[in-house]
Parts: C-alpha cells; sequence; structure tokens
C-alpha cells in the first residue's frame, strides 16, 4: 500500500469521526451529513481497492481515473447544492408566512387592548 493511500484512508476516517461528532452534538443535521458520509465512504472504499477506480473509469469511458473522481464529486456538489437551494427556498417562504401570521396577530392584539382600556 501507498504512502498516499494510507493518508488518504487516515483523514476520511478522522473526517467520518468528525462528522459523527457534529450529528452527536446537535451541529449537523443527519439529513445534511449523509451526503458527507457516502462521499467519505466512496472515498474510503476507492482508497482501498484503487484498481476499483480504473475500473470504473474504463466502464465509463473516462480516461483518467482523476477525471472520474474530479467529475464525481463535482457532480455531487451540484447535486448538494441543489438541495440546499431548494431547503432555503422553503425556509424564506415559511420565515414569510411567519412574518405575515406575526404581524396579523400583533394588529389583532393591538386593537383588542385599544377596544379594552
Amino acid at each position: 500500500m501507498q504512502r498516499i493511500q494510507i493518508i488518504a484512508i487516515i483523514v476520511n476516517i478522522l473526517f467520518l469521526l468528525y462528522i459523527a461528532r457534529l450529528i452527536i452534538k446537535g451541529k449537523l443535521r443527519e439529513e445534511y451529513a449523509i451526503v458527507w458520509v457516502i462521499c467519505t465512504v466512496f472515498l474510503v472504499i476507492f482508497s482501498f481497492w484503487t484498481e476499483g477506480l480504473e475500473l470504473l473509469s474504463r466502464l465509463t469511458g473516462v480516461v483518467l481515473a482523476s477525471n472520474m473522481v474530479f467529475t464525481g464529486f463535482i457532480f455531487a456538489i451540484l447535486i448538494y447544492l441543489l438541495h440546499l437551494s431548494v431547503v432555503a427556498s422553503k425556509l424564506h417562504n415559511n420565515n414569510k408566512k411567519l412574518a405575515q401570521e406575526i404581524s396579523l396577530l400583533k394588529e389583532q392584539f393591538d386593537k383588542y387592548v385599544s377596544e379594552h382600556k
């Protein structure tokens, strides 16, 4: 096993432990952590099994295995960014709705207070 493989395996396992720590402390939700865990597991697998990455590259028609890694992770990042955009849009709409409801409740409360003085 080459030195770079050992370093990659150690770093990826440490990263998995860090993700688990963030989840346990409540700083990262499970639904967002799953993407990080899946990507890291793929990195660990291909760190152990470098021939697998070469095989996958040949099957998909990619000339260099490193291009396969970059393409795969760029695709994964784009999907994750799309997911985060959908979540942000949903939160924006929920915040707008809540602000409107609070405004209506405040108006009703002010009206009630002025009537009962």
